[in-house]
């Protein structure tokens, strides 16, 4: 397999970080912007289908849930407060109300934060991506 995705005219790229980072987040190959980038909730493809990017080389590891854990407190923190003092909910109640929207939001913040991640350190070159036209990827892990 080439190390090398295959060139792309200038429309089709994103034409600055912001942009790939939004193409990324909603789960969009962030070279492109044509199809998938994951396999799985939290799996990324192997290479764009499109355009041939090499999406192996992602080092998202533990960033993605940092940026959904702390998403998540800040939304929930308010609503905690607010059923705290406003509410003749029991305790059980509240903490099941609480526990439930938690991993809601978890869930659904993680599969984006994933792929804004993938997508800024491709922007960026980091983890072997080609930062610069025409430089060469590293070989898949």
């Amino acid at each position: 397999m080439p190390n090398l995705a295959l060139p792309l005219d200038r429309a089709s790229l994103p034409q600055g970080a912001g942009a790939a980072l939004w193409r990324g987040v909603r789960g969009k190959c962030p070279r492109c912007g044509g199809t998938h980038l994951f396999e799985k909730f939290l799996k990324p493809v192997e290479r764009c289908r499109m355009c041939g990017q090499n999406w192996t080389l992602h080092g998202a590891d533990d960033f993605p849930p940092y940026i959904a854990i702390i998403l998540t407190g800040h939304i929930m923190a308010p609503v905690i407060i607010e059923l705290g003092l406003n509410s003749a909910l029991p305790a059980w109640a509240m903490m099941l109300i609480v526990a439930s929207l938690a991993l809601v939001l978890i869930g659904s913040i993680l599969q984006p934060a994933k792929g804004g991640v993938i997508a800024l350190q491709w922007w960026l070159g980091l983890n072997g991506f080609a930062g610069k036209a025409g430089r060469e990827e590293a070989a898949p892990r």
